[in-house]
């Protein structure tokens, strides 16, 4: 790469040192969770953000300033899947094996396909453009909900607020589901389709809301005193927030684990051959971490189990 990227090959099983001892923490030791030490497998970007894999565990993740979106491919080669990305933050791999992505800079949702054509599914509400959406999260039925807030201080607010909108499955209908929060962010939710996990960061809070059969939320509980800047789940159902650390919450909202990272974390994702990797997008590296536990089954791993 010309701007001095280094890459780190670990093989497609991202054989990590093993664990609990050799550094983790009494609270990743007793979680049960962390089977190795976070390994920096690549550097030299700006400030990278939404990691996201596909149906093979390749991981896809964002420079933002940069405006590029990357792959990290389990042989260890780092590409540039996509440039002039207009700020890409979020990523998040459909059912149907597309990468949906949040342009910050244009204000909209799209989905790009694996030949690079890119397709704008939501980019206006009420007749107005979006802030600039930030991370989202797939429905089983084919819906997104993705987050819209405004980061910068000059940057105006179109929408007049920072808000929580949800891409109904037909691709075309756009509803408003949330409309309390400080600076919502990290978006997350179960692989029944039944509850979604949204972060307030700028409230510091992150809570669990029931999902209705039409998309809308209802039964707002607080999950955590802790804003996130992402999130991921895990198959125990198990919530991953970034904060100064990974930290990890039980679906009954008590702090079980906490991962540390050389750098603070922005974003988490679950990927590799075996799902049993943890991807974590921290300022200007990319670090795997070895895991006892799979990621939730996500669109993607429904479709390879389909397949």
């Amino acid at each position: 790469m010309k701007n001095a990227l280094t890459v780190a090959v670990l093989g497609v099983c991202l054989a990590v040192p093993a664990g609990p001892a050799g550094g983790l923490d009494r609270a990743e030791a007793d979680a049960g969770l962390v089977a190795g030490k976070p390994v920096e497998i690549a550097t030299g970007f700006t400030f990278t953000e939404g990691p996201a894999a596909d149906a093979k565990g390749n991981l896809y993740f964002s420079d933002i300033p940069n405006n590029r979106i990357h792959r990290w491919g389990l042989d260890g080669k780092l590409t540039t899947f996509r440039e002039d990305s207009s700020g890409t933050n979020g990523l998040f791999f459909d059912k149907n094996g597309s990468l949906l992505a949040c342009e910050g800079g244009r204000g909209r949702v799209v989905s790009i396909d694996m030949k690079g054509k890119v397709t704008v599914l939501a980019d206006t509400f009420n007749g107005k453009r979006f802030n600039k959406p930030n991370d989202l999260w797939p429905d089983p039925k084919g819906g997104i909900y993705f987050t819209d807030p405004v980061y910068g201080r000059r940057w105006p607010k179109p929408q007049g607020g920072e808000h929580v909108y949800y891409l109904k499955p037909d691709r075309k209908t756009v509803i408003r589901v949330i409309e309390d929060m400080v600076r919502p962010n990290g978006i997350i939710g179960t692989p029944d389709g039944k509850t979604l996990y949204v972060t307030d960061h700028g409230g510091k809070k992150t809570f669990r809301y029931t999902i209705k059969p039409d998309g809308t939320l209802t039964g707002k509980n607080l999950l955590a005193s802790v804003g996130s800047d992402g999130m991921t789940i895990d198959e125990r159902g198990n919530i991953y927030l970034t904060e100064a650390a990974v930290l990890v919450y039980s679906p009954g909202g008590k702090q079980i684990a906490r991962i540390a990272v050389p750098k603070r974390p922005a974003n988490v994702c679950f990927g590799g051959k075996d799902r049993r990797t943890l991807f974590v997008t921290a300022r200007k590296s990319v670090y795997a971490i070895r895991m006892r536990v799979r990621g939730a089954a996500d669109p993607v791993i429904r479709r390879i189990e389909r397949d």
